[in-house]
């Protein structure tokens, strides 16, 4: 069991990066592309973190302009730091404020967020609300209970030796993070046309050290249950990943990496 207070600790910018950042960039990516988004859009991009699916956005679907806005200061920092780009304003705001366009925005999108959110039908409907009308509403999050597989190894192993830990483990605590689940989610908040694809991606981590190092950076829910370990029981955690991780030829680990995408129309 844990031995120090946990929480999930989304603050750090830099240290999301090295966790998450790298996974999340290339999903991003895919994502728009999916969406197809016609150029000169006005996009609305909810729970900006450090600014992957705004570049994704800036650099793919060429948009007249995008509203980023994340409830961590720390996020909207590093973003404005990271993202240069005339089109793109980035501020301060959560669910409950979201940024609003005297016309709606064409696009309004999350990544890597409803999950996170107390009511996601609520969340959504907040999204198609600030959409125009005939607008695109999408989001995406981690397969946590499939083939998200660096972090489905990890709490395999995790509750191996401590079952109290189930409960920390994003496929428990995350139950939305399923296709029909987001699609019923989508259908409830009053959306048309909702449908819903997998994203899979490559995750090549070139020795064992570059799977277990990120980890150790207190940023999201793993390196936290990580950080409330005694020295010891941090060690045995990671001898035993390192047994189970078989490496390529080259000492490579390739694993995958799915989210679950789903968008739906705006009803005119």
């Amino acid at each position: 069991m844990s031995e120090k207070p946990l929480n999930d600790a989304w603050a750090a910018g830099d240290a999301y990066e090295v966790f998450m950042g790298r996974w999340s960039r290339e999903v991003a990516a895919r994502f728009v592309r999916w969406l197809g988004a016609e150029p000169g859009r006005a996009w609305l991009d909810i729970g900006c973190g450090t600014g992957a699916l705004t570049s994704a956005i800036c650099s793919i679907a060429d948009p007249s302009s995008v509203v980023a806005c994340d409830p961590s200061a720390a996020f909207v920092e590093h973003t404005r730091g990271n993202v240069s780009n005339s089109r793109v304003s980035v501020v301060v705001a959560g669910a409950a404020d979201l940024p609003r366009s005297r016309d709606g925005f064409d696009r309004v999108v999350s990544g890597l967020v409803l999950n996170f959110l107390p009511d996601p039908v609520q969340s959504v409907r907040e999204m198609r609300a600030r959409a125009c009308s005939g607008g695109v509403v999408a989001a995406y999050v981690w397969d946590y209970a499939g083939r998200m597989e660096f972090l489905r190894t990890f709490w395999d192993e995790v509750t191996a030796v401590d079952s109290s830990a189930g409960d920390l483990d994003e496929a428990a605590r995350f139950p939305l993070c399923r296709r029909d689940t987001l699609e019923a989610i989508f259908g409830d908040a009053g959306m048309r046309d909702v449908e819903s694809r997998a994203i899979e991606i490559p995750t090549r981590f070139e020795r064992f050290d570059d799977y277990w190092r990120p980890f150790l950076g207190g940023t999201g829910p793993a390196p936290s249950y990580v950080a409330s370990l005694s020295e010891a029981k941090r060690r045995n955690l990671k001898d035993r990943l390192e047994r189970r991780l078989t490496p390529n030829e080259d000492g490579a680990i390739d694993l995958v990496a799915r989210a679950w995408a789903v968008r739906g129309t705006v009803p005119t």
